[in-house]
């Protein structure tokens, strides 16, 4: 599904229920995040209805290494020649994208949410779980990045040790990754959260870093799962710290 524009110049596209992003600038276009596998069918197919060619794409930049949302990412850099971008904490996760650290056992999950099953299932129908390991990053730390769209790095460790959400200023949005979400996919609740602590490593320190997003004063903050929140970044904050933890 591509959602055209959610922010200037800024379209969404969901797979499984996992967001990622596509940023005009100019002629040239950064990737933010690459989905599951799967979703290097929904990349041709949003590159054809944007009017645009993969030798167009300069940059794939992560916001973190959950295996949901490298998906495609090793294919666009060893096809099409794409540099893949990474914060330096999370470049083991680039390697070995389904160990990552988790404050609670997964497993529990199906049984005690049943609302997430439907989450889940989509996840195991485009093999989210097995996304190929990268074989080569370029890692970033702080800044602004060289890439299209001159995103700003904002550090939100805590889901992961390397997560960071991606502000562009001039187009009033931050991109969040999963730092905060609309939707839980482990246990199907929604509105403003951070995710459970099935699939996050630090969540003490995830709802504390959620502080910078929060400073960016957005008006739109773009989720790796879930709705985009248009009531600005200070609220969204707010309503996450609110929202019990799964």
């Amino acid at each position: 599904m591509l959602q055209m524009n959610v922010a200037d110049g800024v379209h969404r596209i969901e797979d499984a229920h996992t967001n990622w992003y596509v940023i005009e600038d100019d002629q040239r276009l950064t990737i933010v995040d690459a989905g599951v596998p799967g979703s290097w069918a929904s990349l041709h197919a949003a590159l054809d209805e944007l009017g645009r060619k993969p030798s167009q794409i300069a940059a794939l930049i992560l916001t973190h290494a959950h295996f949901d949302h490298l998906g495609f990412a090793e294919r666009a850099r060893a096809e099409l020649g794409v540099p893949v971008h990474v914060h330096e904490n999370d470049v083991p996760l680039t390697r070995h994208p389904r160990q990552y650290g988790h404050e609670r056992a997964r497993t529990p999950y199906l049984a005690t949410h049943p609302r997430a099953l439907p989450y889940v299932l989509a996840f195991a129908r485009t093999r989210a779980l097995f996304p190929p390991p990268l074989r080569e990053v370029t890692r970033y730390v702080a800044g602004t990045l060289a890439v299209p769209g001159s995103p700003r790095v904002v550090s939100t460790p805590g889901h992961t040790l390397g997560h960071c959400a991606f502000h562009l200023p001039d187009r009033d949005v931050v991109i969040a990754g999963d730092a905060v979400v609309t939707l839980d996919p482990y246990t199907g609740r929604t509105g403003p959260r951070i995710i459970a602590r099935a699939a996050t490593a630090d969540s003490e320190r995830n709802l504390a870093t959620l502080e910078a997003i929060a400073d960016t004063n957005a008006g739109t903050v773009l989720v790796g799962h879930g709705e985009p929140w248009k009531s600005g970044a200070r609220a969204l904050v707010d309503q996450a710290r609110a929202a019990s933890i799964g």
